[in-house]
């Protein structure tokens, strides 16, 4: 098989682009400057944005710019939007264009599409919720979904906070827990879903490959958590302290709106993955964190 890997050299889609390999498929990334993006493994190639998509039998979008790398003002906000539903949609119209359409599309969203429910177990069938965020994923899934009417099988990835060695959101949180300073937001119990990027890339691969998936995945462990645990567990981990709770109204100060992601409750479960016959690496918290960690 040949992938398109859109977002190839991010965190996630480094290790996708490794399984792809390790399972002698070939992969090529989508980069912006190609002839500076070297590579000396086999099976990968570096790619200009392509104007035809023939070749291929897969395509995955990863692209996006980060929603917690900068405050949220509307200048940013409309980045956000422009790195993910204008860059699906003019993905979309390449593959149109295209003489011969990819099997399958993997598109990125987010589990921010369910919002804040409390306790209300979230399905992919359940209904988006309002504000920013979800009408982010909402229009950002939309226009993935336009593939469909090309004949292409379209999957969109609702992706939680994804855990690992070399990125995401421990390499912002283990220097604050290691100084002792780590804690549950607010009274910590929101349900918080997350995944090691080992399973997240796994799912990608999973949905590829299994011609039953289509439409929402959510990209959440079984073994999700309340915030308070997650905080205790991380500190358990890194053999420190973490009851130190982060009033609502310093999240506020220090990250503006997208304090209101932060502090939402998301009882997210992977359905259609566990019935599609995934089988997650690390789907309990604790020993996925010892992996990323120790």
């Amino acid at each position: 098989m040949h992938a398109l890997v859109f977002g190839g050299t991010g965190f996630v889609g480094g290790i996708l682009v490794n399984l792809l390999c390790a399972r002698n498929d070939r992969a090529t990334i989508v980069t912006r400057n190609p002839e500076t993006a070297r590579t000396a493994r086999a099976g990968v190639a570096m790619s200009a944005w392509p104007e035809d998509v023939s070749k291929y039998d897969a395509v995955v979008n990863l692209a996006g710019a980060s929603v917690s790398a900068k405050r949220w003002n509307e200048a940013y906000k409309r980045e956000l939007v422009t790195s993910r539903v204008d860059y699906t949609k003019r993905l979309v119209e390449t593959i149109a264009k295209s003489h011969t359409k990819p099997r399958v599309l993997v598109n990125a969203s987010a589990v921010g599409y369910y919002g804040d429910r409390g306790e209300e177990l979230l399905t992919e069938t359940s209904a988006p919720a309002n504000g920013f965020l979800a009408d982010l994923c909402v229009a950002w899934e939309r226009e993935a979904l336009e593939a469909e009417k090309l004949g292409v099988r379209v999957v969109n990835l609702r992706i939680g906070i994804v855990l690992g060695r070399h990125g995401g959101a421990l390499q912002k949180m283990v220097p604050i827990w290691k100084l002792g300073l780590g804690g549950p937001f607010g009274a910590g119990g929101m349900w918080l879903p997350w995944i090691h990027v080992n399973d997240c890339a796994g799912l990608i691969l999973h949905a590829i490959d299994s011609e039953s998936v289509r439409g929402a995945l959510n990209a959440a462990a079984p073994g999700i958590v309340r915030n308070k645990e997650f905080a205790r567990t991380l500190g358990k981990v890194v053999s420190r302290p973490a009851f130190l709770p982060v009033p609502p109204l310093a999240l506020r100060l220090a990250v503006g709106e997208f304090a209101a992601q932060l502090l939402a409750s998301e009882k997210v479960v992977p359905q259609v993955a566990l019935q599609s016959g995934y089988r997650f690496q690390w789907p309990e918290l604790e020993p996925a964190l010892k992996n990323c960690l120790l």
